[in-house]
């Protein structure tokens, strides 16, 4: 079997999921990983699925969705992987304030360089209230107390507020 990444961007209307996952398990494709989102209007859906089918065949069924110009598809073999052990634990991070360039960039890069991993990213604009909320695996032996003095300098220097808190299994 091979592992097929594929992406579905453009302007929302109702019916692509429908659409999009019913061309797919008329494949015979197997929907192993999805996420999907709006994006200031505009739909966003990422899937990896499982199946025999060529990359060439999964375009030719998907490409109806994109005849109308308003959505954009594309199709890509992808190696299967095992998934790496979870030898860490698993965080919420969360930071709201004020919108302004960098908050993401200035968050993570405290994350990364702990060795830190983000396994789910999401941020909203709120008139000017800006929030961003991510899954984080952190490694095993990491000083939690030393990431929250580090993340609390990094938000003063941003003037925005960031908590850090551990994730309960049935959060995830």
């Amino acid at each position: 079997m091979t592992l097929h990444a594929i992406t579905v961007l453009g302007h929302d209307r109702p019916g692509i999921i429908a659409e999009t996952t019913g061309r797919l398990a008329g494949l015979g494709l197997n929907l192993e990983d999805s996420t999907m989102t709006l994006l200031r209007g505009h739909f966003a859906m990422m899937l990896v699925c499982e199946g025999a089918t060529p990359d060439a065949e999964i375009e030719a069924a998907l490409a109806p969705l994109t005849a109308d110009g308003s959505l954009t598809v594309t199709v890509r073999e992808v190696p299967v992987e095992a998934p790496a052990p979870a030898d860490g634990t698993s965080w919420i991070l969360s930071v709201h304030g004020g919108d302004r360039p960098g908050i993401v960039s200035a968050v993570v890069a405290v994350i990364a360089g702990v060795g830190g991993n983000i396994t789910d990213l999401t941020t909203r604009l709120a008139g000017d209230l800006y929030l961003l909320v991510a899954e984080v695996d952190l490694p095993a032996g990491v000083d939690v107390s030393a990431v929250e003095r580090a993340l609390t300098a990094v938000a003063a220097d941003l003037g925005v507020g960031v908590t850090l808190r551990a994730a309960e299994t049935d959060e995830l």
